[in-house]
């Protein structure tokens, strides 16, 4: 008969409680705080390596649950690597004045393009300052005088010389309203009306209407060569305007490239803008009135005439210290790539240089970017526009749509200029989207060859203890927290293996850890201490339970108000209390059910009443099949299974899956083919196999704790208990309060390998072993199943032959 006691588990198996000799502090003030990610050296490794190779396309794609603080982790390990390198280059748009739609990129060493813009801001006022003094100045004003003279005077000669000549013809020049035109005068030099010409004889006539011919031709003549006077003496205003202006242009022009004689892309800018300049002097001496007068769409406003002598600065590095780390929480494309912004104006949408506005990707150049697939894949063309750039190493800013409430409205067309892009990107995401991309996205693999796993567990020992509690260290100084006793470490330890579901590991979610920090903390202020200890992170953890566990208290009273019928005492045949969990997103919690079997004659095997009303799972399925399997091999060897056998959980109308509950059906049905009855005060939790090994599930802290809290509403008797797998040992992390009922003796947890230890602790009988004839000895379960199986075919092989 099998020894109970080998198969009980004490309290010390029930819970690992974090030993706190090798804690060599009091309070975690005295603690170095953390400043490396905690428990992923597969990961750290992974990172490195993708960081350090300089090779095109080891990007990083950082692969784990959510809640591990990759995010965190990762920027402040980047962080700390990018302190030490040099930081990368300032980026500048500046207009190009040989194609003005394809605006140029210039680069400059870290803090030198904020300079630029500022010098070349300085060059622009000083010649909006200088240029019209010097054209209003009296030496300017002289010459320009000169000029006018000197055209006066050729202009006179030659409209006295028409003059003369139409003097003797009695023939003047006047002006009318088409302009100038040759008059025939009268002795008294007045112009001789039309109708007194018509009366005159016919010859006369005709001779003065040749002579005016004649005149008029010589005064077109004049009026060309007048006119052609008057664009040499605008040429040599030009010219000399030019001339002055130069001497300042070229005063400035050349001050500022004496401070980057080295820098050819600024030297070749700022000799164009030289040139343009003169070409545009206009620009800095507007005429009367102009200000005053219409506004042309160039000069949309004052200082937009200049703006073509400005510089845009979309990357400024002039107060980073090493590296750029960027975490961009909203990667649009826009966000991502840049864009271009535009401004209406009389109805159409204008833009120039000075509106490309920067993206991650500019802000990150030279250092690192973070980026969660979550929030990259659902922004429409944002992963394209990341291919694109780390495929072709450069940032190209595509001609982009303005969306206004009129409709959409396409901008004037720009073409900046490519930015080379050398960076790295760490891509956040689950282990399902990294194996979607790699398998759906042909050029992902090409990208982010270097693949990051974080766990969501690591090994507990003595030096990941240590650094838990270099983690609240981190914690409590970052924000500026009262720091934890070593007993309050201890009971973190504890509630991260909980986490974690098992005894020898840690959970790495570390997001619900620095939850559970500040809530403990709050209740250590609320109690007026100044440190906080275990009883504060035990009432922290007590009452995020309280706050998710309505839905578990209810179904508690439904069970004790026997709406839901569980027995904690009793035998009755064909009757087990199963285990299950029910998980409430952040919440989860055991809950008992009863399953029941009922045997008798038939051909339909076993029927899985979940299954035939589609209320179970695949794996709930498989589960059941495998019983099936059981059977056979247990009791088929002479004669086939005869049997209509029917399974059910009891009260269930929301769906089964999983098979953790197949171990449960067994005894059920290995009870209602024998007849022994079932121990009512214990409840059942494992798969099984074919061969009736008894194999581990999940939630089996959860399981145990839920039949407690059954057992202590009803009274524990001392009798009560959980059979749960032997390989489920190690995770069992109970609350306090069961593992003192356990140490107590009022309740139990026996640890079963096989489907026998099972039967016998749930019976009381001996499961029974095979003789060499494949007998059960009698008094056995099994021999009970046995006998009842080969009457059930017998009564079939009756009834067949009857027929």
């Amino acid at each position: 008969m099998l020894d109970k006691s080998a198969l009980t588990l004490n309290a010390d198996q029930v819970r690992r409680v974090c030993s706190l000799d090798h804690f060599e502090f009091e309070t975690t003030a005295e603690v170095d705080p953390l400043v490396t990610i905690v428990g992923q050296p597969r990961g750290i490794r992974a990172i490195e390596f993708g960081i350090d190779i300089k090779m095109p396309g080891f990007n990083v794609f950082a692969l784990g649950p959510t809640g591990t603080g990759r995010k965190t982790a990762i920027r402040s390990y980047l962080e700390r690597r990018a302190q030490g390198s040099a930081s990368p280059q300032d980026w500048v748009y500046v207009h190009n004045f040989d194609v003005e739609h394809q605006p140029r990129a210039i680069e400059f060493e870290a803090g030198h393009g904020s300079l630029f813009c500022t010098d070349l801001d300085e060059l622009v006022t000083s010649l909006r300052n200088d240029i019209p003094s010097i054209l209003e100045g009296p030496e300017f004003i002289d010459a320009v005088g000169a000029l006018d003279e000197q055209f006066n005077a050729q202009r006179e000669k030659i409209f006295q010389a028409i003059s003369e000549e139409a003097q003797k013809h009695n023939f003047g020049i006047a002006q009318t309203p088409a302009g100038l035109a040759i008059m025939l005068l009268d002795a008294d030099k007045q112009v001789v009306p039309p109708e007194k010409i018509q009366q005159m004889d016919e010859s006369v006539r005709q001779e003065l209407e040749d002579q005016h011919r004649q005149l008029q031709e010589r005064l077109a003549d004049a009026m060309r060569e007048v006119r052609a006077l008057e664009r040499a003496q605008r040429g040599e205003q030009n010219k000399l305007r030019r001339e002055v202006v130069a001497n300042v242009v070229d005063h400035y022009v050349g001050e500022m490239k004496g401070h980057y004689d080295d820098h050819d892309e600024v030297l070749l800018y700022l000799g164009q803008v030289r040139e343009d300049v003169l070409d545009n002097i206009e620009l800095f001496a507007p005429g009367p009135g102009e200000e005053d007068g219409p506004v042309s769409p160039p000069a949309r406003r004052e200082d937009t005439r200049f703006r073509r002598y400005s510089a845009n600065l979309i990357v400024d590095h002039s107060r980073t210290e090493g590296a750029p780390v960027v975490v961009e929480d909203l990667p649009s494309y826009a966000n991502l790539v840049g864009r271009v912004e535009g401004e209406v104006w009389m109805g159409a949408l204008l833009t120039d240089f000075s509106m490309i506005k920067p993206g991650a990707l500019h802000r990150a150049n030279g250092g690192y970017l973070v980026l969660r697939v979550a929030d990259l894949l659902p922004q429409p063309g944002a992963w394209e526009g990341l291919k694109r750039a780390l495929t072709n190493r450069e940032i190209r800013i595509q001609e982009s749509v303005i969306h206004s409430g009129l409709g959409i409205l396409t901008p004037q067309t720009i073409d900046p200029e490519p930015i080379p892009l050398d960076l790295k990107v760490i891509l956040l995401g689950s282990p399902t989207q990294y194996y979607l991309l790699y398998q759906l996205e042909e050029d992902f693999s090409e990208l982010f060859k270097a693949k990051a796993d974080f766990a969501a567990t690591m090994p507990r020992d003595h030096d990941t203890e240590s650094e838990y509690a270099a983690f609240v260290a981190a914690r409590c100084a970052e924000h500026d927290l009262p720091h934890f006793q070593r007993e309050a470490v201890g009971r973190l330890v504890e509630f991260g293996s909980r986490l974690a579901g098992h005894q020898d590991k840690l959970s790495t979610l570390f997001g619900q850890i620095t939850d559970l920090i500040h809530e403990a903390v709050y209740w250590s202020q609320e109690d007026g201490q100044e440190v906080v200890g275990p009883q504060h992170v035990e009432k922290a953890i007590d009452e995020q339970r309280y706050r998710s566990n309505l839905y578990e208290e209810r179904s508690l009273e439904n069970i004790e108000e026997g709406i839901i019928f569980i027995d904690t005492a009793g035998e009755v045949v064909g009757q087990v209390n199963g285990l299950s969990v029910v998980g409430l997103g952040d919440y989860a919690f055991g809950q008992p059910s009863r399953i029941t079997a009922r045997v008798y004659q038939g051909k339909d095997g076993l029927i899985n009443i979940e299954r035939e009303v589609q209320l179970s799972g695949p794996i709930h399925d498989k589960g059941v099949l495998i019983l099936r399997g059981y059977l056979g091999g247990q009791y088929a060897l002479d004669h086939p299974l005869a049997l209509t056998a029917s399974l059910t959980f009891e009260q269930n109308y929301g769906g089964v899956e999983g098979d953790s509950a197949s171990s449960t059906e067994l005894y059920a049905l290995l009870s209602a083919l024998s007849g022994y009855p079932i121990n009512q005060s214990l409840a059942v939790t494992g798969s099984v196999n074919q061969r009736g090994q008894v194999q581990p599930i999940g939630g089996v802290s959860e399981k145990v704790e839920g039949f407690y809290q059954v057992c202590r509403a009803r009274g524990l008797s001392g009798e009560q208990g959980v059979l749960i797998p032997q390989s489920n040992v190690r995770n069992l992390m109970l609350r306090g309060e069961v593992v003192e009922a356990i140490r107590a003796g009022q309740f139990h947890v026996y640890a079963i390998e096989s489907v026998d230890q099972g039967i016998e602790l749930l019976t009381g009988a001996p499961a029974g072993e095979p003789g060499p004839d494949g007998r059960f000895p009698k008094g056995t379960v099994h021999h009970a199943v046995q006998e009842r199986l080969e009457e059930l075919y017998r009564r079939a092989k009756a009834d067949r032959d009857l027929s």
